[in-house]
């Protein structure tokens, strides 16, 4: 099952070119969380007018990328603390040790709560005064507003933008918003390792199952119930999953991507129609279907398949 994790990623990946020095700055833990949340900032954007490129960094920077306390317990991805908060709560050293931050039940919720936070406090009210283009005008306000103590966060919010290229996402004029609803769903009390990050194939999403996944707990996690969950991948709802198995969260195609015209599959050692219909994010009986095969039917290393 690795070798369909690793072909997938390599038929999906794109080149990235940077300077030498920025990449060996990037961490790849920022650009997974820019990936997952890009489109919930884009939507806070839309719905709040604050550049969703500072909201991304604020949540880089405030959570060190969803890898802190806060956000893997208490869904607090900007370091929000109670200042009044009725909900629930999670204690954490900040400026003093043990302060209140607010928790929450996802992570849109935090997203949600942060966008309020500075549209309806005066303290803040300056800044939306600024073009939603103006990161580094929004960044340098926060910090003079009082956002925050640290000396240089305006400066740290700046180089996050500009090393991620974040503020491209302040010209959005849409989102997906199915990966936006997602956070709204998505619950981490079932996801104690960290939520499976979802990832983009063919029109649809999908997420590498771990060890000791089920579909009964993947549906937990995202808000997808277990019947869909298995009917989308073609597979029994108590079927044992296994690490690396790609899992979609929405009904496959029933071809691969145009890219794939006239590109045939070649068959490798170890591959079944399942696979590689999992692989190209394809329907299995269509893919049959293309290659005027029956389920009955074998392939051999080398043989060429139709995926379009």
């Amino acid at each position: 099952m690795h070798s369909i994790k690793y072909s997938i990623l390599i038929i999906l990946s794109l080149a990235i070119t940077v300077g030498a020095r920025a990449q060996m700055r990037i961490n790849t833990a920022y650009q997974q969380y820019i990936s997952q949340y890009k489109d919930l900032a884009i939507e806070q954007m839309v719905r709040y007018h604050i550049p969703a490129s500072i909201t991304l960094a604020q949540g880089l920077f405030e959570s060190r990328a969803g890898l802190s306390r806060l956000a893997s317990v208490g869904n607090n991805h900007f370091g929000i603390k109670c200042h009044g908060w009725k909900g629930r709560s999670i204690n954490a050293d900040d400026d003093a040790p043990g302060e209140c931050f607010r928790a929450y039940d996802n992570a849109k919720q935090s997203y949600e709560d942060h966008s309020r936070f500075l549209r309806n406090s005066p303290r803040y009210a300056s800044l939306f005064n600024l073009r939603i283009t103006d990161y580094k005008g929004w960044a340098r306000g926060l910090k003079a507003c009082g956002y925050a103590t640290n000396p240089r966060y305006a400066d740290n919010l700046i180089n996050i933008v500009e090393l991620y290229g974040l503020s491209k996402y302040d010209k959005a004029k849409d989102y997906d918003h199915f990966m936006a609803d997602r956070y709204d769903a998505r619950n981490h009390s079932y996801a104690p390792n960290g939520f499976h990050p979802i990832s983009r194939c063919n029109k649809n999403y999908y997420i590498i199952a771990r060890d000791g996944d089920t579909f009964r707990s993947l549906s937990k996690e995202t808000g997808i119930s277990r019947r869909k969950l298995a009917k989308y991948n073609e597979r029994d709802k108590d079927d044992v999953l296994h690490n690396g198995d790609i899992i979609y969260l929405k009904k496959k195609q029933k071809k691969a991507m145009k890219v794939f015209k006239n590109k045939p599959h070649v068959v490798k050692d170890g591959e079944s129609m399942y696979s590689i219909a999992q692989m190209y994010g394809i329907r299995l009986k269509n893919l049959y279907e293309m290659n005027h095969m029956a389920p009955e039917d074998g392939i051999s290393v080398g043989q060429l398949l139709k995926v379009r």
